[in-house]
């Protein structure tokens, strides 16, 4: 890569996986697909990039002109957050696969296959981290893993994706994301076979918007999330938060058991535009375990910049596609025409109004109290949702910006099922 920051430029060493733990616009996306370019480019595929099970192996070592042993690669595994990012970011971004491949070197994307083709005859497939056993059935020499942290089922994902990258003498492999205290980021950094580099926003200031460091970092900085988004640090726990790391990874789960109850609580902007706070939109169901009461966090459909019919209809949706029970609503911002917007979407939604009467610490500290008892659980991860809920002391703080409205949404949906529950309905059991 010419003009490569050192945190871009591939780490001497025999290692297995290449970790970059960096800031918003450090340079990730880009560091990734340079060496995934690399690979293709040092390497000349012979049998079309076969990659399902009994495909020929990649004995992934070429001996260059200068005596360098280089790494190649012919049969790749891109993994992101979801098929769309894989296309949009990795494969066809600013910064992706396709950006960063000379003319008559540049692989052309298959949408129906989901796959890249380079004209060496080298292949990428795209995969979800939504959809873990997607990676069954492929081997491979190389893989990208992009935002790990904000992977829905980062475990299964991450399990499937070092059982397929098997093909070679060397197989390897990159991740790039924004770090986040996780279980599995720790695992990494720890084992024998990771090389971490770190890299902060502010190590790429030169090729990002001046605007972006004077008006948004500035507001992040000195903060435990400007730490975490902007220098790409791990902060495992803020002082005085109500929930901690440690109390969401002992949450988390891949499956849930039948559910007696379901909710979608929504806490709906008092404004609307793209300045506008977001839209707090979680789905939590109840379901009873060894004869004691679990409360389930299914979704998070919160976003920003929603008009009230925009909310309404995602808060719908929710509802038919989890064939939720009903939909809880704050009222105190627009009382009765609150419900009525949703009204106007759907007439047969049944829905709950719910007054904020005490502050959003007071309201939250008995829904955090449930997690320290391991009552609630999160169905994959939810790393917006997560960032607010360790991040909130019930004080205003710099940086903390708008409200934390998916929070206040959690607690409204763990409220009402947790702690002022309602009759199930009679034969109503739901499997995930």
């Amino acid at each position: 890569m010419t003009h490569a920051h050192k945190h871009q430029i591939e780490p001497i060493g025999d290692w297995t996986t290449w970790l970059i733990l960096g800031g918003r616009g450090a340079g990730k996306t880009r560091a990734g697909a340079e060496w995934i370019r690399a690979l293709v480019a040092d390497g000349a595929a012979s049998d079309g990039g076969a990659v399902s099970d009994g495909g020929a192996a990649n004995d992934n070592g070429v001996v260059s002109d200068d005596g360098v042993d280089r790494h190649t690669a012919r049969a790749i595994a891109l993994v992101a957050e979801t098929y769309a990012d894989a296309r949009e970011v990795m494969i066809e971004g600013p910064s992706g696969l396709c950006a960063v491949a000379a003319d008559l070197s540049r692989p052309t994307y298959e949408p129906s296959r989901r796959r890249l083709v380079w004209p060496n005859g080298a292949v990428a497939y795209a995969f979800s981290a939504e959809d873990p056993d997607g990676l069954r059935g492929y081997q491979f020499d190389a893989a990208w893993a992009d935002e790990l942290c904000k992977w829905r089922y980062p475990e299964e994902t991450w399990s499937n994706l070092q059982l397929a990258l098997r093909l070679g003498k060397r197989p390897r492999q990159i991740a790039t994301t924004t770090p986040r205290p996780m279980a599995l980021i720790k695992r990494l950094i720890a084992a024998a076979t990771t090389t971490l580099t770190r890299a902060s926003s502010y190590a790429n200031r030169a090729n990002l918007s001046e605007a972006f460091f004077t008006e948004i970092a500035a507001a992040y900085e000195g903060t435990a999330l400007g730490r975490q988004e902007l220098l790409g640090e791990i902060v495992d726990d803020v002082i005085g938060a109500l929930w901690s790391w440690n109390m969401i990874e002992a949450s988390r789960i891949s499956h849930y058991p039948p559910l007696s109850r379901i909710v979608v609580a929504v806490d709906p902007p008092a404004t609307s535009g793209p300045d506008a706070d977001e839209c707090g939109v979680i789905v939590a169901g109840i379901g009873e375990v060894m004869g004691e009461r679990i409360a389930y966090v299914l979704a998070d459909r919160s976003a920003s910049g929603l008009s009230p019919r925009q909310w309404a209809e995602r808060a719908v949706a929710a509802f038919h596609e989890y064939e939720a029970d009903r939909i809880v609503v704050e009222v105190n911002q627009g009382g009765e025409m609150v419900k009525a917007v949703i009204a106007q979407v759907d007439a047969a939604a049944p829905v709950k109004s719910v007054y904020a009467t005490r502050g959003k610490c007071l309201r939250a500290e008995p829904i955090a109290a449930l997690y320290e008892q391991g009552r609630v659980r999160h169905v994959g991860a939810f790393p917006a949702l997560e960032d607010q809920m360790t991040s909130y002391t019930g004080a205003p703080s710099r940086g903390a910006g708008k409200s934390p409205d998916r929070l206040d949404a959690l607690v409204w949906a763990l409220t009402d099922l947790m702690l002022n529950p309602a009759a199930p309905r009679p034969g109503v059991r739901r499997l995930n």
